[in-house]
Order: C-alpha cells, then sequence, then structure tokens
C-alpha cells in the first residue's frame, strides 16, 4: 500500500536526521518493509500515470482475432456503417456461442482502436482568414402568419470575429440561398471575399468525381458581388466546425420560447436584430466584443456594387387549357387568355411572376411551399371569362374572395346586368388592383348609391391615395369615403 506523501516526506527527514531504522518505524507507525523502501528510494519525480491494461478474459482464449477482425473491416466502410462494441458482442453470442461478458468486448474494441489509430486521425484547429464566411441551413419551428411551421434558417458564420448572422426562409433551394445571403450583406454593408458550403444547401451538388457544381442562379449571384464559394465535405463537420455551432446558435439564443411572426421578412428582420445584440458579448479567446472584431473584418470584406441582385429562377414553362402553369408541383394561374401557351415564370422565394411570350408582365402571385391542392389565383385574371360567362359565377373559384355585401349583390343580378358589373370591376381593377376595387364596390353599396364604373372608381382612386399615405393596406377605415361624399 502506498504511503502519503508526507509520511514519506518524515521518513527521508528522520532518516537524514540519523534516526535509526527501527526507531522511525516505531515513530511513525509504519511497517520497517515501508520504512526502507521509502528511505532509499532514489528518485521522487512525478511519474505519468498509465491505465491498467485489463486481465485476461475470454476474449483472449481463441476469441481475438475474431473480435479484431470487425473493426479491422469496418475500415474501409463508411463511419455510420462500421460496428459498435455492443454489435460485436451479438454477433459473438449469436454466431460464435460467446459466454463472456460485454464489458471485456468493450474494453477489447476500445484498446484495438487506440492502438491503430492513424496519424491523421482526429481534428485540426484552422485559422480563417478575415472576410471568410460559412453557410449552412437548419430547421425550427416557428409561428408566421398564425401558423406554426418549420422554418428553415440560412446560418452565416465568420469564423474570425465569430460573428453570426441567420435569416428565416420558407426552403433550401437556390434562390432562398441568395435571399438570405442578399439580406445579410445588405445587413453588414458588405460581402465576404469567400463563402463556404456544403451539400446541405441547395446552391450546387458534388459530382462523382467529388467537384461541386454550382446552379446557375448561384453562379450568377456569385458573380454579381464578386466573391469565391467554396465546397466541404457535407458528411464531416471536421472543417466548418464554426458553422455547424452557429447552427445551434439560433436555437439557443433566438428560439426559446418560440418565435412568432407576421411573415418571414419580419422574422429575419428580428433575428439580425438580435444578432447584432448578441454580437457586443466579449469573443471567447480575444476578450473584446465580437461586434468590434468584425467591424475590423469588414476592412477586408468586398463593398457592395452600385445595384443589387434579384434572386429569380427564370423558367420556361407550358401553360394547361386553363391558363394554368405548375412550377415545384403547384398550380399557378395566368389567365385563360394564355391557355397552351409558352410562358416565363420568375421563381422568387415569396412570389412567383409569370410573363408572357414578349415578355410581358401577366400577373405575380404568392408562391406557396410544400403541396398545394388548390391553384394559386390572382382574381382579377378570372374577371374577364366570368364577364363573358356569367351564368358560371355560382361556381367560380373567385367567388369567396368578394366581400359578403358584393357576392350578395351579384347573385342576385341576372346574367346580363352581373356581366355589366363584372366588367366594370374588371376594368377598374386593372389600373387600381383587384382589393382596392372590391372594397370600393362594398363602400358604394353601403352608401346606397349607384354602383357604376364611375363610382367604383373614384372610391378606388380614393382608398389608394389613403392606402399611399398612410403606408398599409387595411382597406376597412375606407368605409366613410362615400359617406362623405354625399
Amino acid at each position: 500500500m502506498t504511503a502519503p506523501v508526507c509520511v514519506r516526506q518524515r521518513i527521508r527527514q528522520l532518516d537524514r536526521q540519523g534516526m535509526s531504522h527501527k526507531e522511525i518505524s516505531r515513530k511513525l507507525g509504519v511497517s520497517r518493509t515501508t520504512m526502507v523502501r521509502y528511505a532509499n528510494h532514489g528518485d521522487y519525480s512525478p511519474r505519468p500515470s498509465y491505465t491498467a491494461r485489463p486481465g485476461r478474459s475470454l476474449v483472449d482464449d481463441g476469441y481475438a482475432a475474431i473480435v479484431d477482425g470487425c473493426p479491422a473491416a469496418d475500415l474501409r466502410m463508411p463511419v455510420k456503417q462500421r460496428h459498435t462494441a455492443a454489435r460485436v458482442y451479438e454477433r459473438l453470442v449469436a454466431e460464435c456461442g460467446f459466454t463472456g461478458s460485454y464489458s471485456s468486448v468493450r474494453r477489447w474494441i476500445k484498446r484495438w482502436r487506440r492502438e491503430h489509430r492513424a496519424q491523421s486521425d482526429g481534428f485540426a484547429e484552422l485559422e480563417w482568414a478575415p472576410g471568410s464566411a460559412q453557410v449552412d441551413f437548419g430547421q425550427a419551428r416557428a409561428v408566421v402568419t398564425g401558423v406554426e411551421r418549420v422554418v428553415h434558417f440560412l446560418a452565416v458564420s465568420f469564423p474570425y470575429s465569430d460573428m453570426r448572422w441567420v435569416a428565416a426562409l420558407p426552403g433550401e433551394t437556390a434562390e432562398c440561398v441568395c435571399q438570405g445571403l442578399l439580406e445579410v450583406f445588405e445587413g453588414t454593408g458588405m460581402a465576404p471575399k469567400v463563402v463556404v458550403f456544403d451539400n446541405a444547401v441547395g446552391v450546387g451538388h458534388r459530382r462523382p468525381d467529388g467537384t461541386a457544381a454550382r446552379t446557375r442562379l448561384f453562379s450568377l449571384f456569385c458573380a454579381h458581388y464578386g466573391f469565391e464559394s467554396r465546397f466541404r465535405d457535407p458528411y464531416s463537420g471536421h472543417g466548418k466546425g464554426s458553422v455547424e455551432n452557429a447552427v445551434g446558435f439560433p436555437g439557443r439564443n433566438l428560439m426559446v420560447p418560440m418565435p412568432s411572426a407576421e411573415s418571414f421578412q419580419t422574422l429575419t428582420r428580428v433575428w439580425l436584430d438580435e444578432c447584432e445584440r448578441i454580437s457586443g458579448s466579449d469573443h471567447y479567446r480575444h476578450g473584446v466584443p465580437v461586434r468590434e472584431l468584425f467591424e475590423a473584418e469588414k476592412d477586408r470584406m468586398l463593398p457592395l456594387p452600385g445595384v443589387g441582385f434579384d434572386p429569380c429562377d427564370w423558367r420556361s414553362v407550358k401553360a394547361d387549357k386553363t391558363g394554368s402553369v405548375v412550377i415545384d408541383a403547384n398550380r399557378y394561374l395566368a389567365g385563360p387568355r394564355w391557355r397552351s401557351m409558352r410562358l416565363q415564370a420568375g421563381v422568387r422565394v415569396f412570389e412567383i411572376e409569370l410573363r408572357d411570350p414578349d415578355g410581358g408582365h401577366i400577373v405575380t402571385l404568392e408562391r406557396v411551399w410544400g403541396k398545394s391542392a388548390r391553384t394559386q389565383v390572382d382574381p382579377a385574371s378570372l374577371l374577364a371569362i366570368i364577364a363573358r360567362k356569367p351564368r358560371i359565377w355560382g361556381e367560380s373559384p373567385i367567388r369567396n374572395d368578394f366581400p359578403e355585401t358584393v357576392r350578395a349583390l351579384l347573385d342576385r343580378m341576372d346574367a346580363r346586368t352581373r356581366s355589366d358589373l363584372l366588367d366594370d370591376i374588371r376594368a377598374v381593377a386593372a389600373d387600381c388592383g383587384f382589393a382596392a376595387t372590391v372594397k370600393a364596390v362594398e363602400t358604394v353599396i353601403d352608401a346606397g348609391r349607384t354602383v357604376d364604373r364611375a363610382a367604383i372608381g373614384t372610391c378606388a382612386k380614393r382608398i389608394l391615395e389613403g392606402a399611399g399615405t398612410e403606408g398599409g393596406q387595411d382597406l376597412k377605415r375606407y368605409d366613410r369615403y362615400m359617406k362623405e361624399a354625399e
């Protein structure tokens, strides 16, 4: 048994004072053997401690070669397709009748892996140049426009300063990546020189030969801002630890409790403001605020070009016999006029813009993410055909887009009168928009005035003028206009 350090020290002191071994043993209450060992011990320098090798087990008794073969064969297999110690033990029991303990197998496997670890195994600390950024996607739950849903967030990390930015997006496509980076670039006023991606984002894919192919939209985005893009191994976090941490950063700092916002754009602005606030804390190594390091890092970044980038993926699409096109498994109505024509579709993150074969604007519709059974429609695009065929009004897909007062009036009308009113609404909506026009019709009806094109047009313009001065779209507050006109 090892004696305490203080006892060993006292033995040496008494021995050097000339006291006999017998007296030292009696005085300190230790055996003569212990006293002699420490009195004659020459070097008391500290020694490293070693893990004691486990005693003999059944693995040594004929199973060693079998057990060694499992991790040896695993060296050529993917990381997630290798034996665990538990799996080796299960196979030994099932295939070889092994009766030993699991712990003996686990110790053997652990020792084998330690002894056969290659010099290249492990991690290397990276030194990132100022102006370099890493990008990856993460997911979280949030309430957007009153609906709880999965939000895809783009995490942008600057490893040199440890600055993080986060943008909320509905998907992980190329246009989403460009939109998210655009938000960060405009928020910081600069663009990084190098942006590092992996295959988790939609800006490209890895070819069989290991090289990366970029999408056309992202290639144009890189050219617009002048930065270099690189791709890392998507299955390993070795080379992108900063952004892996940044993906966990929003969940710990921005999403507890569950965030709520009226739109993805609003959520992004809130998150960017929070990132700016958090950057006031000190860097984990340098002891100065992250914000100060990032401001210094901007000197090594790229200025933004004078014109902004429109992250829009233009596609050629064929309209069916109803004038609808299919984009990412969802239907969007251009209008019956464009049936069976090939149109141009501008696919943005939040909207779909349709143009005619000559490049003329047809309609802009809200983009649907996921799978929707309903066709996205701008009600104004169907007014002309319903005015021409007024008897289909009852089954038209836009009937419920009208206020109850207007809908009831159209329901009561005969076909000819309904056709005339719908044509008046179509003509005014072409100048003032559908929402303002139907609100104007409702206001005219409530005021008890004759519903004609002139009255609708005058009221719709006043509604738009009021919305423009206030910067809002709440049309209910314009109910008083026609009463004031009286």
